[in-house]
């Protein structure tokens, strides 16, 4: 794949989360991480709708942005979102969605693992991947260690 290639899409995926990183609140959404009691929060500052379902051992909150983007959120029955998934013409801010591990998602994304159209961050505490192209992209981002038991990596669509 030709180098060129690569580096777009990679100022690509960061320019984009640094652009909506500015928009403030009114592209929030849940934190990679952090508790899920912020959704309803964000749903109000989104304009968006949700729809929420319990699957046994974690919950899906999915919200519908007005730009078309829908993002998932998966929480265990702590409570704590261990990830996040989104579809849509618009990359979500991925500062507000990734939290804490935003700066180890961008430092990784800059040492170069991407391929033509796709990002992928593997280390033991964290997994992003990032895929798509103008006005159509895709990812999920995820804590391994955080995933419940019997819960396996196709139920985070």
């Amino acid at each position: 794949m030709p180098v060129k290639t690569r580096v777009a899409l990679k100022t690509l995926v960061l320019s984009s989360g640094a652009a909506f990183a500015l928009l403030g609140p009114g592209m929030a959404s849940a934190t990679l991480g952090e508790p899920a009691a912020s959704v309803q929060t964000d749903v109000q500052e989104l304009r968006g709708s949700i729809k929420e379902a319990d699957h046994g051992s974690y919950r899906e909150h999915e919200i519908q942005l007005p730009s078309g983007t829908v993002v998932r959120e998966y929480s265990g029955l702590d409570g704590i979102v261990f990830a996040v998934t989104w579809q849509g013409p618009f990359m979500p801010n991925l500062r507000q969605t990734l939290g804490r591990y935003f700066d180890t998602y961008a430092a990784a994304a800059k040492a170069g693992h991407a391929s033509r159209q796709h990002l992928q961050v593997q280390q033991s505490d964290l997994v992003v991947q990032v895929s798509g192209h103008m006005r159509a992209f895709t990812g999920r981002a995820y804590l391994p260690q955080a995933i419940p038991g019997g819960v396996s990596l196709e139920d985070l669509q």
